[in-house]
């Protein structure tokens, strides 16, 4: 069925497939009627102007030369009033003369039109085969267009019919196999049932295990702490380093069980098994509750009451697996990157550390030298005011010896003797003895 919303007042209308081809149908000749009609007013109006204007054209040509003949006649005739007869017979000649290439002229402006006339006949003929083409086009793409309806309708016909083949094929697989098991249980006691689809389980990974080159998958046989699941499967990598960890329980009894066990009875304890175990998940492997289709979709997360669990049917065994795994080992290569970052963050840190350790002790080591250095520059300033004092002391002493010295040099035995007649009566005897 097919919608149509009215434009003016908005109600929806539902036709089947054939009103709404035969609608768009007449909408389309409707359209390409109109196209035509616009494409032929059009045409006559170009056709009809241009006619006007080369007929003007030539109109107004011919009266142009019209009238230049008819002003070489007028002076001709005042030359034949002033002239002699020869001059007149002359004047006559030439206008027979004009006249005739008057009639030249006329003649090839009738042969223009005609010309004219005959290119937009044949205008008028390409245009409509243009208009022809043109519908015949419409027509061909209004076919082609019913053509690809009816193979897209055939398509769909024979999808729809695959499809419910499909469909049907696989509900008579299923049933087959709910017939299979039915009688499979009803052949077997209550310990062969739980340990056939154990076995069952053990069958479908062992026919896998070479995609699990790294992987443990055993039974749990470990009863210290007073319980114990089904299976364990644990995957390493190629570094040895645990992925992942499942705990595995497999559930089944026989349809002519009196007291019918649910699911979430084996919950509590697969928990605790899970965590007694160090598993990462837990799973139950299920066939109870075989009419409840909540168990019948498909894999069941039921992590909403315990951590990581989750509920299949025998057909999910490997697929969980591999979910479960795939998932984990994207989760450690996610681990991994943080990892990374993590230690490049701390050589960061350690890096920063480094610097700041560096820092500090060159600060330290500045900060001594340059007390050091003050002190020396201290030390230094005081020895050159000793020194300056010094050589203070040594100057002033230069200064004694330079006056002792002249002193000295002016030191004279008469200037000893003077005033003093003893000393100088012995100089005078040791100059004599001499």
């Amino acid at each position: 069925m097919n919608e149509i919303k009215c434009p003016n007042c908005g109600t929806v209308f539902q036709i089947d497939e054939v009103d709404y081809q035969s609608i768009v149908k007449q909408i389309r000749d409707t359209e390409f009627n109109r196209e035509v009609r616009l494409r032929e007013e059009q045409f006559e109006k170009d056709k009809d102007n241009l006619i006007k204007l080369n007929t003007a054209s030539v109109k107004e040509q011919y009266s142009e030369l019209i009238k230049n003949k008819d002003v070489e006649i007028s002076d001709l005739k005042n030359q034949i009033k002033n002239n002699d007869s020869k001059v007149a017979d002359t004047i006559r000649l030439k206008e027979i003369e004009m006249r005739s290439e008057s009639q030249k002229e006329l003649s090839k402006l009738n042969e223009q039109i005609i010309d004219l006339k005959s290119k937009l006949k044949m205008k008028d003929t390409e245009n409509e085969l243009k208009v022809k083409d043109v519908m015949d086009k419409k027509e061909r793409d209004i076919i082609n267009l019913r053509n690809q309806i009816e193979s897209d309708k055939n398509n769909y016909l024979l999808k729809e019919k695959t499809i419910k083949e499909s469909y049907e094929e696989k509900i008579k697989d299923k049933d087959e196999q709910i017939a299979y098991y039915k009688d499979f249980k009803a052949r077997q006691s209550t310990k062969m049932i739980g340990e056939s689809l154990e076995q069952h389980c053990s069958v479908e990974f062992n026919r896998l295990r070479p995609l699990f080159k790294n992987a443990y998958f055993e039974k749990d046989n470990d009863v210290k702490s007073g319980s114990k699941g089904d299976f364990i499967f644990r995957d390493y990598d190629d570094d040895g380093v645990e992925v992942v960890s499942i705990m595995f329980e497999m559930k089944n009894e026989a349809d002519e069980t009196a007291t019918k066990h649910k699911n979430e009875d084996f919950f509590k304890e697969l928990d605790k098994d899970r965590r007694q175990k160090k598993c990462e998940y837990a799973v139950l492997v299920s066939l109870l509750e075989a009419d409840n289709d909540y168990y019948n979709d498909g894999i069941v997360d039921v992590g909403h009451l315990y951590d990581k669990m989750y509920v299949i049917r025998p057909q999910f065994f490997i697929p969980i697996i591999t979910l479960i795994r795939n998932m984990s080992y994207k989760a450690l290569d996610y681990k991994k990157e943080l990892e990374k970052v993590k230690n490049q963050n701390i050589d960061i840190t350690h890096f920063e550390e480094n610097i700041n350790t560096f820092k500090e002790g060159f600060g330290r080591n500045y900060r001594l030298a340059s007390e050091r250095f003050g002190k020396a520059i201290d030390e230094i300033d005081k020895t050159i005011d000793h020194l300056n004092k010094i050589k203070e002391h040594l100057q002033k002493t230069n200064d004694n010896l330079r006056l002792a010295n002249s002193k000295a040099e002016d030191l004279t035995i008469q200037r000893l003797t003077r005033n003093n007649p003893t000393m100088k009566e012995m100089f005078d005897e040791l100059k004599n003895a001499s």
